[in-house]
């Protein structure tokens, strides 16, 4: 049970060492000198800190709030992509594209954790 309910901070922390990661690698890679380079990094810290947060006793509902809300952020910051799509797959595009992607993915997936989490809470208390 311990397992199933460290899902959703595990994927977090997860998900947030990949937007980390991709963040420092596509600023590398593409030399590029603007800070929003950093921004997936930004939020890959955010969601790796909440992530970890959410492991606390008694903290998940809370810290879970928290990193839906980063992710919903980054998804919306990848709508940009929109705006840009016409001039090609660079780094700066291929991030919105992949902030928009798998931010969207991580917010249903906690959406429907927390959706789940309410009927099993309640499914509880009815037979309490």
């Amino acid at each position: 049970m311990e397992e199933q309910n460290n899902a959703m901070p595990n994927l977090t922390t997860n998900y947030g060492l990949f937007l980390l990661s991709w963040g420092l690698i596509a600023t590398y890679l593409s030399d590029a000198q603007s800070f929003t380079s950093f921004l997936p990094s930004l939020l890959g810290l955010a969601l790796l800190v909440s992530g970890e947060m959410a492991k606390m006793p008694g903290k998940k509902k809370l810290w879970m709030h928290v990193a839906v809300t980063f992710g919903l952020i980054g998804a919306l910051g990848g709508t940009r992509f929109f705006m840009v799509m016409a001039d090609g797959l660079n780094y700066a595009n291929s991030s919105m594209l992949m902030l928009l992607l798998t931010g969207t993915a991580y917010t249903v997936l906690c959406v429907r954790s927390f959706i789940a989490a309410r009927k099993a809470r309640e499914a509880a208390e009815t037979e309490a």
